[in-house]
């Protein structure tokens, strides 16, 4: 990127003369996956966006996440690499289980649809439907099925709060990425100013959602069904027991690849 940085430096003297590291990772991300690889685009104004401490993937327009292009143009939360890692997990075991067999899951609080995307293209039996809140990133989900050329024949996309657009539906597996940050935790500047309040927020604790979800699934699975429910490393413990309260016969909390834990499984029998 050398002759990249010696190229801009009139045009962006600012960032250009003395670019960190960190800084000429993301320009060198940025021309990569938003302009093909083009040293010569006209980068001023994603250069602003990133001055202003917008995060580099609402830049870009779009993340990586298990092989697929997940598109970010109504700025839902953007995907996490802890989500993303156990979302590879859950596929691994699906496989083992259902191998090419019909199976249902639902994607709630879907976002941009990462989840259960990754599912769908990596399991030839998976059936999954998508509950989210939001308009605008249910339409975004139907965007990112599309343009990842994915069977939407096996594909539901629903808007509505939790599992209302789900009326006496049962699923074989429930997973879920819920809001879970507690208020009054303090987040960079770049995840508050930016990103979604609604996908973060979750009461002063970060148990609002999780409570709700917890007293609803066993409603909404089959008999022998899951609960894989992603929380904060603080509340996994209580998320556990909220699980446990409300009908789970079993739970297990897994780790993120931090080594935090991060993860809730719930086995309803």
């Amino acid at each position: 990127m050398r002759g990249f940085y010696v190229t801009h430096a009139v045009a962006y003297p600012s960032l250009y003369m003395e670019p960190s590291a960190d800084r000429r990772l993301e320009i060198g991300q940025l021309i990569r996956d938003k302009y093909g690889g083009n040293i010569d685009a006209d980068v001023r104004e994603d250069v602003a966006r990133l001055d202003a401490g917008e995060p580099l993937a609402y830049v870009i327009g779009w993340v990586p996440f298990l092989g697929l292009a997940i598109r970010l143009d109504s700025r839902p939360l953007i995907p996490r690499p802890e989500t993303e890692w156990w979302t590879e997990e859950l596929i691994a075991y699906l496989k083992d289980k259902y191998g090419t067999k019909e199976f249902t899951l639902l994607d709630l609080c879907a976002g941009s649809g990462a989840i259960g995307l990754a599912v769908l293209n990596a399991c030839s039996g998976a059936r999954v439907s998508f509950g989210e809140i939001m308009p605008a990133h249910a339409d975004l989900i139907r965007t990112n099925l599309t343009e990842n050329n994915l069977d939407e024949a096996r594909a539901d996309i629903r808007t509505g709060d939790l599992f209302e657009a789900f009326p006496a539906e049962r699923f074989d597996l429930i997973v879920t990425n819920p809001p879970y940050v507690p208020s009054g935790r303090v987040l960079d500047p770049s995840v508050t100013q930016h990103e979604p309040a609604g996908a973060l927020y979750a009461g002063g604790d970060g148990l609002d959602l999780i409570r709700r979800i917890a007293l609803e699934a066993k409603d909404y699975l089959s008999p022998s069904g899951e609960l894989w429910i992603e929380a904060d490393i603080d509340n996994v413990a209580q998320t556990g027991l909220l699980l446990k309260e409300n009908g789970a016969a079993n739970i297990e909390m897994r780790t993120d690849l931090y080594g935090r834990p991060r993860l809730v499984v719930g086995y309803y029998a």
